[in-house]
């Protein structure tokens, strides 16, 4: 059958890309129109055949991936609190009305939902909108707050380069009247706090005044609707030739614009500044509150700090247990689960295996295998003695007795709770 045929000439052809070691993303396209082709082969069968798949420009996380991803969700989070920050969240959709008209031509990007209850609503693009909103309809004229959360566009993914369609944003902002630049400076102390802190290597912050450029797009006569386009051309300016912008902005002026892919770097992973009329799209007075923000790109973040990590081949801990609670003989599943509980209520991140008599050496190479640094040990002759014996396991050194069994059958003293810390 022709179909077949068909099938069979895209599966050579994703083999020769992959044996050409071609663009991640061009595979990642070719096998998805694959999946397509066979799932609708099935289907003409007959045969109704599920590809089990992410949406475009999505994509899983595994505990390695979100053991990264924590690290850097940590830093980010530590340096808003240091400079004194609240927390705050939004709903993940809005009303379609609150985010109509305030991306320009970007609106075209954004997922609306279908009519439910009589609300027509539309996933939230960003979270500067919604925390202009939430100042808007709460009244209030002074905040520093952050925010990390999920949103969602209809773009075109880079996967690669850290461009999906479902991602984070992690937003600082300052809202409030304040004496000039003050706010400012401290916006761009976070980006250079956060970026040292994450150790990305070499990078430039560029500070600029959008005024300077809208005066020279008007005296060059570019429409207002298309200053926002016309600034994505510009902002091209460090990664494509003179030439391809200069080009580009000629199409927008002119016609539609045909999509110019970004060249292979992860390119910018933060952005900011002012924003003091957006509260007062919402006010129904018109009353504005200045704001300044920035939003660290944590997606492009994450797939420089991985592609390094994968480099470099360190080994990453997708857990933080402090000690696994073994047993030397048989029979000993009660005097371990006994151990564990008194572990956990004295604050001890602890493990044991789901066996009832696990070997000691499988319950030491599972220390090995997820990095975990202390081993309690509990045997017959530990249980004689009233005490728990202890191991650590990068150097095979044991430290006994560090715990009384007294008559209530209790492990945990005061004393072994700070053997623990302190071995730790």
């Amino acid at each position: 059958m022709a179909e077949e045929a068909a099938v069979r000439a895209q599966a050579d052809a994703v083999r020769r890309l992959k044996q050409d070691k071609a663009d991640p993303d061009e595979i990642a396209k070719e096998v998805a129109k694959l999946l397509e082709m066979k799932a609708q082969l099935g289907e003409d069968e007959g045969k109704h055949k599920f590809v089990l798949k992410t949406p475009k420009g999505t994509r899983d996380y595994g505990p390695k991936q979100m053991a990264i991803r924590e690290r850097a969700f940590n830093a980010i989070i530590s340096c808003f609190k240091r400079h004194g920050a609240e927390v705050i969240d939004t709903p993940v959709f809005e009303l379609k009305e609150t985010l109509t008209g305030k991306y320009g031509e970007d609106s075209k990007l954004i997922y609306d939902l279908k009519d439910q209850g009589g609300e027509l609503l539309s996933l939230r693009y960003d979270l500067t909108v919604p925390f202009a909103r939430y100042l808007a309809m709460n009244k209030i004229t002074n905040i520093k707050r952050y925010h990390i959360a999920k949103v969602y566009r209809r773009d075109n993914p880079a996967m690669t380069r850290g461009r999906y369609r479902e991602f984070y944003q992690c937003d600082f902002d300052i809202a409030g009247q304040f004496d000039p630049m003050i706010p400012d400076a401290e916006c761009l102390k976070i980006v250079h706090e956060i970026l040292s802190d994450l150790q990305l290597g070499d990078f430039i912050i560029k500070v600029n005044d959008r005024r300077i450029l809208d005066g020279m797009f008007a005296v060059c006569g570019v429409p207002d609707s298309k200053f926002r386009t016309i600034c994505s051309s510009v902002d091209k300016l460090d990664k494509v030739p003179w030439e391809e912008v200069r080009s580009e902005m000629a199409v927008l002026l002119h016609q539609e614009n045909e999509h110019v892919e970004e060249a292979v770097s992860v390119g910018s992973v933060a952005g900011g500044g002012r924003y003091d009329g957006l509260v007062g799209m919402f006010d129904p007075k018109g009353r504005k509150v200045p704001c300044v923000g920035v939003s660290i790109g944590i997606e492009r973040i994450f797939s420089i700090l991985e592609q390094r990590l994968e480099a470099s081949e360190e080994k990453i801990r997708t857990t933080e247990t402090q000690v696994l609670v073994a047993s030397a003989q048989k029979k000993l599943l009660e005097e371990r689960l006994k151990l564990i509980s008194e572990l956990w209520d004295g604050g001890i991140k602890a493990e044991m295996l789901y066996k009832k008599n696990p070997k000691l050496l499988n319950q030491l190479q599972y220390c090995e295998d997820t990095g975990i640094p202390l081993v309690a040990i509990v045997g017959e002759q530990e249980l004689k003695d009233g005490v728990v014996k202890l191991r650590i396991v990068a150097t095979r050194e044991e430290v006994w007795p560090v715990a009384a069994c007294h008559g209530g059958g209790g492990y945990v003293t005061l004393q072994t709770q700070w053997s623990f810390q302190q071995l730790l």
